[in-house]
């Protein structure tokens, strides 16, 4: 009876360091036993960018970190028998899948592969009936179309996937926790009704899914927080008991901590109620938790308890959201602020007399910039407090009207030479924008299955 999972982190979003699961599983591979390597690249926005993608394209829709992540580990994960899962097939778990086989069989592999799928909500409800379901706000009301519609669905999945003797497991949206417990469940044959260990994996989860957060990543404050090799920071291991006890460390000649502070830190992330943390497999509740250093870079946790899994999943919608305008320009040396002051004024007048309509926020990056002042309150009163003499101006707007933006682009451009002395150094952007809404949908409305590669075809 195995009585030992290893768990390692290879990412905690599409955009991490892509060498950082190199030396994750050159130590899984050092120990004997079931050794999983998990991949969390999908946020919200990642999301609908791949489902996008895939309107255009049929074989696109998976993440573009993909190749990148998966192909320099990939030989040695298959050689020492360490089982990947990953949410990278975002919107197409089955191309993702196809990628992958495509690169092993380069690499001289032939693994077998599961994709899971049914997260997508696409066609079940109307556009209205998740208007209905929206929580925290109205943003889907009377909207008449929409990118995406994808639930997060639990770990019963990739349990199935992993029982159909997968060596690999793509997935498209799913509970980030749920890349630990599904493989869990998988070795320890956790029931779906056994609260406490479902919280327990989902736990040792939820301290992986942001990859190097738990390790010192995120964390660093010099002289307040100090974290040794930031720059070699090492990605997290969990070793985790079939009681749900979980070990966590990171491998050795790596940079980073792993003690109670980074632990405790990353265990309250994201986590709106520590007595009622939701998730499709488990309410979690870290009220009872105990987080103690057993060694160097060792943590052990445990005490996690459980509670019956909420009726609802967690659905986020996303919708085309038109566009925004960025513009900047920097003023330099005595008197900065106060040309930079005039600078914003000017434009404010300009765009209320010509497109009155369009909410144009202006910052003043390092000073004032993180406020949402759109009314330009904290502006006026940061920067010339600041007495700055360098000040980097931010226009910015976001609208389905194509040219009132391209007109304040224009204007901010303009400032060369009909604004206050001495600005330089105008960038202009216009990027294509998507927002999100969430909301609760009945179970009843998903369908996850997973499905072999060659029997998805």
């Amino acid at each position: 009876m195995t009585d030992m999972v290893r768990i390692g982190s290879g990412a905690g979003f599409a955009g991490d360091r892509v060498e950082a699961a190199v030396p994750v599983v050159a130590e899984l591979a050092r120990h004997e036993g079931p050794r999983f390597l998990i991949f969390e690249t999908l946020a919200e926005r990642t999301l609908a960018a791949c489902q996008l993608a895939r309107r255009n394209d049929p074989s696109c829709g998976y993440s573009p970190a993909l190749e990148r992540f998966v192909a320099p580990i990939l030989a040695s994960c298959l050689s020492s028998g360490i089982r990947i899962i990953g949410n990278f097939g975002a919107a197409n778990p089955r191309a993702a899948a196809a990628r992958i086989a495509a690169l092993a069989k380069a690499a001289g592999f032939s693994p077998c592969i599961a994709v899971v799928d049914g997260a997508s909500l696409d066609g079940r409800l109307s556009v209205a009936e998740l208007a209905a379901r929206e929580v925290g706000g109205t943003l889907l009301q009377g909207r008449q179309a929409i990118v995406s519609a994808d639930a997060y669905i639990g770990a019963t999945a990739i349990m199935e996937g992993l029982d159909l003797g997968a060596d690999i497991v793509v997935t498209g949206r799913i509970a980030d926790p749920a890349l630990a417990l599904g493989p869990l469940r998988h070795v320890f044959r956790w029931n779906e009704d056994e609260w406490d260990l479902l919280a327990a994996g989902t736990l040792a989860g939820h301290l992986l899914e942001c990859g190097a957060q738990v390790s010192g990543g995120y964390f660093a404050d010099p002289g307040v927080k100090d974290v040794p090799d930031l720059s070699h920071v090492g990605f997290p291991i969990a070793e985790i008991a079939r009681d749900g006890t979980l070990t966590l460390t990171k491998p050795p000649g790596t940079g980073g901590r792993i003690d109670r502070f980074t632990v405790i830190e990353q265990m309250l992330y994201e986590i709106h109620d520590p007595a009622a943390y939701l998730t499709p497999d488990v309410v979690l509740d870290l009220t009872a938790a105990r987080v103690e250093e057993i060694g160097p870079d060792r943590v052990r946790v445990s005490g996690a308890r459980g509670h019956a899994r909420p009726e609802t999943l967690k659905t986020t919608v996303c919708f085309e959201a038109g566009h925004l305008a960025e513009a900047e320009i920097s003023y330099a040396g005595p008197n900065a602020a106060a040309r930079a002051q005039l600078a914003a004024q000017i434009i404010r007048t300009r765009m209320a007399e010509q497109a009155p309509h369009l909410l144009v926020r202006v910052d003043a990056i390092g000073l004032a910039s993180l406020f949402n002042d759109t009314a330009g309150t904290v502006l006026a009163e940061q920067v010339l407090q600041a007495r700055a003499q360098d000040v980097r101006l931010r226009f910015a707007a976001q609208s389905t009207d194509l040219q009132a933006l391209n007109l304040l682009l224009d204007e901010v451009e303009a400032l060369y030479c009909v604004g206050p002395a001495g600005g330089g150094g105008v960038r202009r952007h216009l990027t294509a924008r998507l927002s999100s809404a969430s909301c609760l949908v009945e179970r009843s409305f998903t369908h996850p299955c997973a499905t072999l590669l060659e029997e998805a075809a």
